[in-house]
């Protein structure tokens, strides 16, 4: 999910869903603690920046959505390449030094064993259970790869496409319909500067100056925040009034035209996808068992099982 306002829908790369044979007791034998170092590290990284927790639900989406589930947003740039988490939409995802503390502990008492692609998919989930999401058991046993490339987040899913561009960006992972609208819910945890919604709000179209899916009074908030031209470059908007607490606030938010992504307030117009925003709007129980179920289905895309584990997270070994 790209804060990111202007990218082209080309599918350069494509990512199939690994019939990967991963497991939950994968490292029962070799690391029983590893579960309870990264939650323990997590949990005391949020207490200090409450913004982890989204910051680490989204840097797993978008490690999986380039190259699959395996790490390759950690890795820093070199001299003689541009990495992943230096491409435009990826720039502001941060909370990197979070898992390095984590990989920090996980050495110390597991020399290497866990993988960087199994501790971001277990972070995952526990910030979201941790900000009262779901909790599911995470299947184990990814490997790290080797390539990381900034010029390919160009294939993340941006907030400006509208459903058919999303849909189709979800099926090349091999996710339907139906995990698009679950995974989207992870907008209920973060913030968006400016830059990823402002298209909505000035010069919209040759007819409407403002998106008229918005909510006028929304709309008027957000050009305030968001002025033209606009200075400050940390101005932006909550995606979720709850924005620290994981529920199903998103789609209430939308049902009421106030989305703030295009992408977000698409999902409600589209006779594919608006009758399950309705229906997560109206029961966050469903909501929340659709998502931990599209989360386990994301955290299989793309999984190397051959490769290395690395030393540290943001180098090859």
């Amino acid at each position: 999910m790209a804060p990111f306002s202007t990218i082209f829908f080309l599918i350069l790369l494509i990512v199939p869903l690994c019939s990967a044979t991963l497991g939950v007791q994968y490292y029962d034998q070799t690391c029983p603690h590893a579960e309870d170092i990264i939650y323990q590290t997590i949990r005391n990284a949020s207490f200090f920046d409450p913004k982890v927790p989204a910051r680490i639900l989204r840097m797993f989406f978008h490690d999986c959505f380039i190259r699959g589930c395996d790490a390759s947003v950690l890795l820093d740039s070199t001299p003689e390449n541009k990495a992943e988490k230096d491409g435009p939409p990826n720039l502001s995802l941060g909370a990197f030094y979070v898992i390095d503390a984590v990989k920090t502990n996980l050495e110390k008492a597991c020399p290497t064993t866990v993988s960087c692609a199994d501790i971001v998919a277990i972070a995952a989930r526990d910030v979201v259970a941790m900000s009262g999401g779901p909790y599911w058991n995470v299947l184990k046993g990814r490997k790290d790869g080797r390539v990381s490339r900034a010029n390919e987040t160009v294939n993340l899913p941006a907030p400006s496409f509208n459903t058919s561009q999303l849909i189709q960006s979800f099926a090349n992972r091999g996710l339907g319909v139906k995990d698009l609208v679950a995974l989207s819910g992870g907008h209920t945890l973060g913030f968006s500067h400016c830059s990823s919604f402002e298209g909505r709000l000035h010069n919209f179209s040759s007819v409407h100056d403002t998106d008229p899916s918005l909510n006028a009074v929304f709309a008027q908030s957000l050009k305030q925040k968001c002025s033209k031209p606009n200075s400050d470059r940390n101005a932006g908007q909550l995606l979720d009034p709850t924005s620290s607490v994981f529920d199903n606030n998103y789609y209430k938010q939308i049902i009421s035209g106030k989305g703030v992504f295009a992408s977000d307030q698409s999902l409600l117009n589209d006779y594919r996808t608006g009758l399950i925003v309705k229906a997560f709007a109206n029961d966050q129980t469903v909501f929340f068992r659709e998502f931990a179920a599209s989360m386990i289905k994301l955290g299989n895309v793309g999984v190397l099982e051959n490769a290395e584990v690395r030393l540290n997270c943001r180098a090859v070994n």
